[in-house]
């Protein structure tokens, strides 16, 4: 039996992330992509380099090597059979804020910079006390593992204070069979274009893999509270 939990995330802190630079405008997308969820909420750990990281750094906010690591971190999820949407937008206002880097060495001979470096720009925030909803999707039974997440995480470039919750759960069948329906939520691409037929989506463009919603496809899924949601696993790119 499949245990789906709706989870909501409430801001505390201004929330950035440039998902879209504009010129000098620095933009944070109304939405958190997966995989940076599944690190904000402790479900990749450092175990794996317990003899060269010390116990206390996770790579929910620390990482020694400045290199991505996705399949190797993910993988496990799908062999504990733990999945984890993107999360949507419930309710946001945006916030603008400019910034500067300012030379204070005021009697110095000024010298062309040699690193391409902005001095000025503006960022496009998430307010505080924007809410965000998101489902995980786990094999395992309420029962024997119910799945504990931490009440406060850290996201974005800021490390802005967040609150989860949890606010529905549900035990749900996956299909047997296949039907064509709609998913009005994003989803990662990845995770759904090799298991179902893709017929039409919305693209939002944001790093480290563009996410798609309001995607129309065929393939099996969950009914979770008169939503359709899509069978799925992380997958990468071969």
């Amino acid at each position: 039996m499949t245990v789906i939990y709706r989870c909501q995330i409430e801001l505390h802190d201004s929330l950035y992330y440039a998902t879209r630079e504009i010129g000098r405008l620095y933009e944070t997308e109304p939405v958190i992509h997966n995989y940076a969820l599944c690190y904000a909420l402790g479900l990749v750990d450092s175990e794996v380099y317990s003899t060269r990281v010390p116990e206390e750094h996770s790579y929910r906010y620390f990482c020694p090597e400045q290199v991505p690591k996705y399949e190797e971190h993910l993988t496990p999820l799908n062999q504990q059979g733990i999945y984890v949407t993107p999360a949507r937008s419930l309710s946001h206002t945006a916030v603008l804020n400019t910034w500067k880097y300012a030379n204070n060495n005021y009697h110095v001979e000024m010298e062309k910079t040699q690193k391409n470096i902005p001095s000025f720009g503006r960022a496009k925030e998430i307010a505080p006390e924007s809410k965000f909803e998101f489902f995980i999707i786990s094999k395992n039974s309420l029962t024997e593992k119910p799945l504990k997440l931490p009440k406060w995480i850290r996201l974005g470039k800021w490390m802005s204070k967040a609150e989860v919750e949890i606010v529905e759960t549900q035990q749900v069948k996956g299909s047997t069979t296949e039907k064509e329906f709609t998913f009005p939520y994003s989803l990662n691409p990845l995770d759904v274009m090799f298991s179902h037929q893709v017929i039409s989506y919305d693209v939002v463009n944001m790093p480290p893999v563009s996410l798609i919603q309001n995607v129309k496809m065929r393939g099996q899924y969950y009914e979770f509270d008169k939503i359709t949601i899509p069978v799925m696993q992380y997958r990468f790119r071969g």
